[in-house]
């Protein structure tokens, strides 16, 4: 297939103070954090919108600090996920939608419906749950893809149920969390958790340079082979067909995650603006700095 999908890979959010010397330069403004990573990268996921509320300001703020092209990630909210009845979760939805997360125009990308680890798959409570998520609003046309973190989900009946829907299941590279590859709607998301900050680039070139393969297949229409073991359905051809891609290094290797992201980039062929390079007394001083949960 000649034909390929849009590849971005990004970090969870831009506010991390051991990135000062390493991925920001030492003497950056706070403010300016944001400019200078959405020069350095082509996503980010905006992950403090789980935990709380923001205002069309702050939304509207942001999309004009970053340069075109440059496209958001944005989690949804905690309190929409992380219940009991997932059919209830309707006004928490409306209210995420209605906090002006679309006045992120056209660097608005996938929104992302994380689950805890210990919800299980109800097929009748989480079909509940996605026929919840609006195809568009305020004019805008959405896309949703959700994050199960639950070995439950690993049937052929939730893969069923969310290409009923359109909607894809965030591949995770993680410990613990199951992978599931299916293509299940119009784009890919993974989120690779298993890096380390002892590593210079999170995970190491080799692993690097391979993701970005598995990512080219992916926006190809594909299932690479690195990870066709992880799908739980067989792929019937129609579903061969090119994807928009967002890879994201979060939570593992935190301090590193920007040059994960610039080093993928780079294996795409993709040109990487510079970043900091820090010295080796730098790089001692932050490698002990505590990860932050994504």
């Amino acid at each position: 297939m000649s034909e390929r999908g849009t590849i971005r890979a990004g970090i969870g959010g831009w506010t991390f103070e051991p990135w000062r010397g390493v991925f920001y330069p030492e003497k950056l403004a706070h403010a300016k954090e944001l400019a200078f990573a959405s020069r350095a990268l082509p996503s980010i996921e905006i992950n403090g919108t789980y935990y709380r509320s923001q205002t069309p300001a702050t939304f509207a703020k942001w999309a004009r600090e970053v340069p075109d092209g440059f496209v958001f990630s944005v989690k949804g909210p905690r309190f929409a996920t992380n219940r009991r009845v997932l059919a209830e979760a309707g006004e928490s939805v409306q209210r995420f939608l209605e906090s002006g997360v679309t006045m992120l125009g056209d660097r608005l990308g996938p929104i992302l419906w994380q689950f805890a680890p210990t919800k299980k798959f109800d097929a009748a409570d989480f079909g509940a749950f996605l026929a919840l998520l609006p195809e568009s609003f305020d004019g805008r046309k959405l896309k949703h893809t959700v994050e199960v973190r639950h070995a439950s989900f690993k049937s052929a009946e939730f893969i069923a149920l969310v290409r009923r829907f359109g909607v894809p299941v965030v591949y995770a590279d993680h410990p613990t969390y199951p992978a599931i590859a299916d293509p299940t709607g119009d784009f890919v998301y993974a989120r690779l958790q298993k890096g380390e900050d002892e590593i210079a680039t999170c995970y190491p070139p080799e692993d690097i340079a391979d993701w970005a393969a598995v990512a080219a297949t992916w926006a190809e229409g594909g299932v690479p082979a690195r990870v066709a073991g992880d799908c739980v359905a067989p792929l019937a051809e129609t579903l061969r067909r090119p994807r928009d891609v967002f890879v994201y290094f979060i939570h593992g290797g935190k301090m590193r995650a920007p040059a994960a992201a610039q080093a993928f980039m780079a294996a795409l062929g993709e040109d990487v603006p510079p970043s900091v390079t820090p010295s080796p007394a730098t790089s001692k001083a932050k490698g002990g700095a505590q990860r932050k949960k994504a």
